[in-house]
């Protein structure tokens, strides 16, 4: 096998990982991460990060120098033209022959189906469907943002449950569990507006409350269960939506993302949407993550997610490290 460097470049946070070729991946290493490749300075931002984030790899292994380095980061779909530039940067300044760029939805696909074609549904603050067929065609269904689209995710459903708490706090809905469980979390439900964006993240914060929301409707609160019901839909929605746009027959799927916590309030109805399409979809669960769908497409440029990969070789691969001679043993 051939050692190799994966990265999984977001906007939070930047893991690496280095494979030796021989055994398991040696630890991951984090660095902070970049804004994005289609921001301004978004190219050098994820230059600082990646660097930072493999650098230290490669400094605990001086003699071993990886054939390839893949990067999965955010808005590399959108900036293809940054994501060629990140990789000549990379190949500039890293011992590799060869640095693939995609988007870190690309390699979250890669690894959750093991580089197969199929559809992911990734779950948890926001939300994003992501087909890939067997041809390389791409859907990308959602992922729009909290306040455009991200329907069924943390975010959406915790929404959701504060708005029905308050509905309920001003008489204008029906009495629900909720209440309680948004004053506990939340104190006074008058001031929840400016709880929501303590913060920063009112998102973020929302989605916090996605888990009492699944709680109360598996305790058969008759409002919670309609949110949950309601987003397991949305997100059944966006699968279909994917499959059909890529096509192909007998599609895989799998869910990740920490939304799946919520177990069977979220995923029994989600099950149930799925199996009102026409073709065969087969739920399984992830196979890896993007670490491991970054390591696939570095090593491996046979998957249908070739098309979405920006590949830059060297023109001469570097020279390996001459291997030092070994002293002739001391004479007594």
């Amino acid at each position: 096998m051939t050692a190799a460097v994966a990265v999984d470049l977001g906007k939070t946070g930047c893991r690496a990982v280095l494979w030796d070729g021989a055994g398991p991946a040696q630890a991951v290493h984090e660095a902070p991460g970049a804004p994005g490749l289609a921001t301004d300075g978004g190219v050098e931002a994820a230059r600082t990060a990646v660097l930072a984030a493999v650098h230290p790899l490669l400094a605990r292994a001086p003699a071993l120098r990886p054939a390839a380095l893949c990067v999965g980061a955010a808005g590399a779909a959108a900036a293809p033209r940054a994501a060629r530039d990140l990789a000549g940067l990379l190949l500039g300044e890293l011992p590799a022959d060869e640095v693939a760029v995609t988007s870190d939805a690309v390699t979250a696909h890669a690894g959750a189906l093991g580089g197969r074609s199929g559809v992911v549904l990734a779950i948890g603050t926001g939300s994003v469907a992501v087909g890939i067929g067997d041809d390389g065609s791409y859907a990308r269904v959602d992922g729009w943002g909290p306040w455009l689209g991200d329907e069924g995710s943390g975010a959406w459903i915790g929404a959701a449950g504060l708005r029905a708490a308050l509905r309920a706090h001003d008489g204008r809905g029906p009495g629900t569990a909720l209440l309680a469980a948004a004053r506990e979390r939340f104190g006074d439900p008058d001031r929840l507006p400016a709880a929501l964006g303590r913060d920063g993240n009112p998102a973020r914060t929302a989605a916090s409350f996605a888990p009492d929301v699944a709680r109360a409707a598996a305790a058969g609160d008759a409002p919670a269960s309609a949110i949950v019901r309601d987003a397991a839909t949305a997100l059944g929605e966006a699968v279909l939506a994917a499959a059909r746009r890529i096509g192909g027959d007998d599609l895989c799927v799998a869910v990740t993302g920490g939304l799946t916590g919520l177990g069977e309030p979220l995923l029994g109805p989600l099950r149930s949407t799925l199996a009102g399409f026409p073709r065969p979809l087969r739920l399984r669960p992830p196979l890896g993550d993007p670490l491991d769908g970054a390591r696939l497409l570095t090593l491996d440029a046979r998957t249908p997610h070739e098309p979405h990969v920006v590949r830059v070789r060297r023109a001469a691969p570097l020279p390996t490290a001459p291997i030092p001679p070994v002293p002739p043993p001391a004479v007594a």
